[in-house]
């Protein structure tokens, strides 16, 4: 912990918040190095931490840049995320990338880690990784799954990525322990779909009710819960188009070789260009509404 510690750098509108018990969101920055494209990547983080503002806590969007782990970003920094070569960051990932001074994005299970140790308890993000289709051969299955378990952060998201396989996603969760709740909504959320017909394993319709199942869930010693808040309406994408994108997405993946970190950006661009861009105005939608419910939760939390 003490070299973790050591390794961080907080902006100080966000150090004195956390002094003060004051309500703070944590955000990731792969959205901005590898999730969405220039310029609607920028115009989306700025967006994030504007909706965190207008709730009433503070941003904080987490990222490594010149060996520290940089709680809360700058303009500039953000601008930094967008260049080539910025590393896409996990657990494993981020003791080499700190050591050796290279710039990354957080991604979920990364982000979690970071706000853990700076002492923020809301997370808010867009869809989370899970276990992908095809996985009981290629046993490929996201680091998010394990960290909701083993990290005590709140984790707000559209559910998981709509090309990702949703019922083994919820049963690897079930395995670790995660609480999924739906807020206002009794369904698991597709991402771009607001019902996938899985159950959540709570419905709740408050922030308030979201804080207090979460400050139990730590005064007992656990790990992570995963608040699903589904897409805008206005927004939303019908299920069965989504799928028909992702499969043929998933064929053209298999035919490339493409595997590993490389699959996720590959099949979300590749359906992005498949709706002519609808996904892509859904996921910027969601992105920002889970703001908006990290920033009541986290409100809700510090009343707690």
């Amino acid at each position: 912990m003490r070299v973790m510690m050591d390794s961080l750098e907080i902006l100080p509108e966000i150090a004195t918040a956390l002094a003060e018990g004051r309500p703070v969101v944590a955000l990731e920055s792969t959205v901005i190095a590898h999730g969405l494209p220039t310029p609607t990547n920028l115009e989306t983080a700025a967006a994030m931490e504007q909706a965190v503002r207008d709730g009433g806590a503070v941003p904080a969007t987490i990222a490594v840049l010149d060996g520290r782990i940089r709680i809360g970003l700058t303009a500039d920094d953000r601008a930094r995320l967008t260049e080539p070569g910025v590393a896409k960051l996990s657990r494993r990932d981020l003791a080499a990338t700190l050591a050796s001074g290279a710039p990354g994005a957080t991604t979920v299970s990364a982000t979690m880690i970071c706000a853990h140790v700076a002492g923020i308890r809301v997370f808010a993000t867009g869809g989370i990784g899970g276990v992908h289709r095809g996985a009981q051969d290629s046993m490929d299955i996201s680091a998010d799954l394990l960290e909701l378990g083993r990290t005590p952060v709140l984790t707000v998201s559209s559910g998981a990525k709509s090309i990702l396989d949703l019922p083994r996603t919820l049963e690897y969760l079930e395995t670790q322990g995660v609480p999924v709740l739906g807020y206002g909504t009794d369904s698991l959320p597709a991402f771009h779909s607001r019902e996938s017909g899985l159950p959540v394993d709570r419905r709740v319709d408050s922030a308030e009710e979201a804080a207090r199942i979460a400050d139990l869930h730590w005064q007992l010693g656990l790990g992570g819960l995963l608040l699903c808040n589904p897409v805008p309406e206005d927004a939303a994408l019908p299920g069965q188009d989504v799928d028909a994108w992702t499969d043929a997405a998933l064929a053209l993946a298999a035919e490339a070789g493409i595997s590993g970190k490389a699959v996720t950006p590959f099949l979300l661009s590749r359906v992005a260009q498949a709706s002519d861009g609808r996904t892509l105005r859904a996921n910027t939608a969601l992105l920002i509404a889970n703001a908006k419910v990290g920033a009541a939760v986290a409100a809700a939390l510090s009343r707690q």
